[in-house]
């Protein structure tokens, strides 16, 4: 279900001016709940607006790869990941993120991003912080804040990309902080797998699927 739609709030960066109507930065960020509305995972119904020049370029949510199964039909597939605090958090690693889907749309249409600015659900992961950097995304504007996302605040900050968070609070969403309150396994990490990584608890997820009991 889609959440309700954040307020417009007028302030000294996106001003709403005397009649009420909704700056640019207030227009597209209350387009990204209603993409998020298309997530198909419950761990994050995250969503994503890219926009050059006040147009919107392309958009993604978090889904499966086309043709593939979604979460919501099938359930998860989750891998316990050691985060850089020691904790062991857990993620569903068949979906992809929000960024991520809509920078393959934009791939696949070719749709070039730079001097672009993001609007998306919460602050992005490491891997989704690079990708949007390497593309030439000059601002990322994010509801709310992202639990683990110092790193990717350090990335942007480091490559000159604007950061600017709209909530300045935590998105919450179902199990993000503990695996054992998730209710998912708890395996070693697979030979070869760092850490920490996406990519490398994805291929780990992906070889033993079979094996991983489904959260409830």
């Amino acid at each position: 279900m889609t959440e309700a739609l954040p307020q417009p709030q007028p302030s000294s960066a996106s001003p709403s001016g005397a009649t009420g109507r909704p700056s640019w930065d207030e227009y597209f960020v209350q387009l990204v709940p209603l993409v998020a509305g298309r997530a198909t995972c419950d761990r994050g119904r995250s969503g994503c607006v890219i926009v050059r020049d006040h147009r919107i370029v392309c958009s993604g949510y978090v889904g499966s790869p086309p043709g593939l199964p979604h979460c919501d039909d099938v359930g998860h597939l989750w891998r316990n990941v050691v985060e850089d605090d020691g904790g062991i958090r857990t993620h569903c690693v068949r979906t992809i993120h929000a960024e991520q889907n809509a920078l393959a749309q934009a791939a696949k249409y070719g749709l070039p991003l730079a001097g672009t600015t993001v609007y998306c659900t919460m602050e992005p992961c490491a891997t989704c912080a690079m990708l949007l950097i390497s593309v030439g995304v000059e601002r990322v504007v994010a509801l709310r804040r992202y639990h683990a996302a110092q790193q990717s605040r350090d990335l942007l900050a480091a490559a000159g990309v604007q950061l600017d968070v709209w909530y300045d609070e935590d998105q919450q969403y179902p199990n993000q902080l503990n695996a054992d309150a998730a209710g998912a396994p708890a395996p070693d990490l697979a030979p070869g797998v760092v850490a920490g990584t996406v990519a490398g608890s994805v291929a780990a997820a992906l070889a033993d699927e079979a094996a991983v009991p489904e959260a409830e």
